[in-house]
């Protein structure tokens, strides 16, 4: 071994720059501390008697190795349930990471590693903030059996090793890479080489009840090695994309074969389907339509991805048979041209068809509107698909629907997820401050938190989201408190969100916005902050978990989770009475509801959580505990195992115009009980 005696960190930060650094801090807040980002390797090298590891950790940036330890541990009476490589580990991050004025983005680890500290990666993500990237050694041992291999490294090399093909995971922005790989599959988490999460950290996210009735039908799948396919249009930026990616990581880890395909691309197709979405939900320009040749656009766009990529040999969309998917799901309108070409191979193959989005189905059913000519284009489709799958608002489905086809199901989240998990003090100023050189970089409004408290909506860039009324609102807000409340000082309001390529309209409806508060108010400039992100989960969530008030004044709503995203962190919300938003709001007991458009009184809200602490304090004690299984990801999955393990039993599903998840609690001997933490049934 290289150090035998081991080695400590000899960096030293600059004391000049940390003595700077902690002044920014003390007058302008934390988003205004500028940490460097690093990566580090890990390895560990193992002896039976006695049991030891000699654990080396190598400090990189996104070029050099900057430093590295070493250090024996001894592992003999050890409890089971203690993993001290792990707290090893961790430590000495938790300590490097505050002594230099660094933030760790990922780590390498070896796959070894992994199995033999099988804590490790889960805190590393959890507790931390940091990617844990296992990597396999069998590549070094392939290539060279000689000097270069792997077994000959020394436990210092191996580390350096595991940080430099760690930081390759890794795109400009310092987000892991997202991959697409053949036949459009989804490869999240890096095709799984972040082991960011462990089947035992999903388990307390939800009640017991929840997580036996997710194992009946999850164990069932395993043992039929029933095949789910997934079909949506985008890898990433909505909501859809989002819940794909943490029911694949749970199903992967939980051993059911659940996979997820997206289309490759097409110039102008995105504008189509998002002309598609407005009108459905009833927001797009007066009189706009889809031409005949926008819709044979789309029908050939499907097809030819279908046939070079899907139904080919090897294909999910192949028969069972010769390897195909037991049960598809196609998400949202995009995608539905798919259904009358697999029931053309295999008529009695159970195929769902998934709506996420607002339908104004009460023009959808009129005779001549743009909603009709839509609605009817994509039913010729959706018709023949086995189930309508809607967010639990029954005005959302059309009356040419059949009742016995429709099943309730509403949007969900992962608590454990970058949106969503808890994170420490230490990273939230970095995040902080990732947003701060973005609105710099634009000349944008700043963020001075703790110092000063700002109120948030957080959307995307759409005409269904209500920014006109959110910057009504904070103006309408602004001038009662200085008339009521001229000592207290007013927050700032932030209005941002994340692009997606699927939605071509983000641009025009932030230059609407930016253009409103320029011309009607300009004195408010100095105040909001209007920011469309690159993509960045944890970003969103410092923003969300900072914020003292949230805000969702949507006109039109499919259901929008992200306001129980904002309850789970005890944020009081303030939302209009729109879509799925009023099943998660409990009225003046975890937020306020109010009428889309009545900015006044949305404003009067603003003020009283503003200025009176005790009923702040109370609201967001509520909201804590008021949000149900049924939105996040073991809840999630609980529907849909229970859907593909029915209908690939042949039994198939009639549900009537229920909700998923009391079907599946019932199918699992354990239904709802009086009193259980469930969203309101219409």
């Amino acid at each position: 071994m290289a150090f035998p005696q081991g080695r400590q960190f000899h960096t030293k930060p600059s004391t000049h720059h940390t003595r700077r650094l902690s002044s920014v801090v003390d007058k302008e807040g934390i988003f205004n501390a500028a940490l460097t980002p690093l990566f580090v390797g890990v390895s560990a090298v193992f002896n039976d008697s006695p049991a030891t590891a000699v654990v080396a950790i190598a400090i990189h940036d996104s070029t050099y190795l900057l430093d590295f330890s070493v250090k024996t541990l001894e592992l003999s009476n050890t409890p089971h349930d203690q993993d001290l490589i792990a707290d090893h580990v961790l430590k000495e991050l938790e300590t490097y990471e505050h002594l230099n004025l660094s933030k760790f983005i990922g780590a390498g680890v070896p796959y070894d590693l992994m199995k033999k500290s099988p804590k490790l990666c889960s805190r590393l993500w959890l507790d931390l903030d940091v990617v844990p990237i296992t990597i396999a050694q069998d590549v070094d041992r392939m290539r060279d059996k000689g000097n270069g291999s792997w077994d000959v490294k020394s436990v210092d090399e191996q580390a350096d090793s595991m940080a430099r093909k760690c930081i390759m995971h890794f795109g400009p922005c310092l987000s892991p890479l997202l991959q697409v790989g053949y036949r459009g599959i989804v490869d999240i988490d890096s095709d799984f080489q972040a082991r960011i999460l462990t089947l035992e950290n999903f388990e307390p996210t939800c009640d017991s009840e929840t997580w036996n009735s997710m194992m009946t039908f999850g164990n069932s799948l395993k043992a039929k090695r029933t095949k789910i396919a997934f079909f949506s249009s985008t890898p990433q930026g909505g909501g859809v994309a989002l819940m794909r990616h943490a029911l694949v990581r749970f199903a992967k880890l939980l051993g059911v074969d659940l996979t997820w395909y997206v289309p490759k691309p097409k110039p102008g197709i995105f504008r189509i389907t998002k002309t598609i979405h407005n009108i459905l939900q009833g927001v797009s320009k007066p009189g706009e339509k889809v031409s005949i040749d926008e819709k044979s656009a789309i029908k050939n766009w499907i097809e030819d991805n279908a046939e070079r990529y899907w139904l080919s040999q090897g294909g999910p969309l192949r028969p069972p048979s010769e390897g195909g998917a037991d049960v598809i799901v196609i998400d949202d309108p995009q995608m539905p041209g798919l259904i009358p070409l697999i029931k053309n191979i295999t008529p009695h193959r159970p195929v769902l068809y998934r709506s996420h989005i607002q339908i104004r189905s009460d023009l959808a059913m009129k005779e001549g509107t743009p909603q009709s000519d839509v609605w009817q284009f994509l039913w010729n489709n959706v018709q023949q698909a086995d189930m309508f799958v809607s967010h639990p608002i029954p005005s959302f489905v059309p009356s040419n629907v059949p009742k016995p086809k429709v099943a309730y199901l509403p949007a969900t989240t992962d608590w454990l997820d970058g949106l969503n998990k808890n994170i420490n003090h230490w990273d939230q100023g970095y995040y902080g401050n990732l947003y701060n050189q973005q609105c710099h970089a634009q000349r944008m409004t700043e963020l001075h938190w703790p110092a000063k408290k700002y109120i948030i909506q957080v959307a995307r860039f759409d005409p269904a989201k209500g920014i006109p009324d959110v910057i009504e609102s904070y103006a309408e807000f602004r001038r009662q408190l200085a008339k009521q409340y001229p000592d207290v000082e007013t927050p700032q309001l932030v209005i941002c969100g994340n692009g997606s390529v699927d939605d071509p309209d983000g641009t025009l409806i932030y230059d609407e916005t930016m253009t409103t508060l320029e011309t009607r108010f300009p004195d408010l400039l100095p105040a909001v902050s209007v920011m469309r992100l690159t993509p960045n989960d944890q970003l969103l969530n410092t923003l969300i978990s900072a914020a003292h008030i949230v805000l969702q004044l949507s006109t039109r709503e499919g259901f929008e989770v992200k306001v129980s995203e904002a309850l789970h962190k005890g944020k009081p919300v303030i939302a209009t009475n729109c879509g799925g938003i009023p099943l998660q709001i409990q009225d003046g007991k975890n937020g306020f509801l109010v009428d889309a458009g009545d900015w006044h009184a949305v404003a009067g809200h603003l003020l009283d959580l503003w200025t009176d602490d005790k009923l702040y304090e109370k609201m967001s004690k509520y909201a804590k505990s008021s949000v149900s299984d049924e939105v996040g990801t073991v809840g999630n999955a609980l529907s849909w195992f229970y859907l593909a393990d029915k209908w690939a039993n042949g039994d198939g599903v009639v549900p009537n115009g229920k909700w998923v998840n009391d079907l599946a609690r019932e199918a699992a001997g354990i239904p709802y009980l009086k009193g259980e933490n469930k969203l309101p049934r219409f």
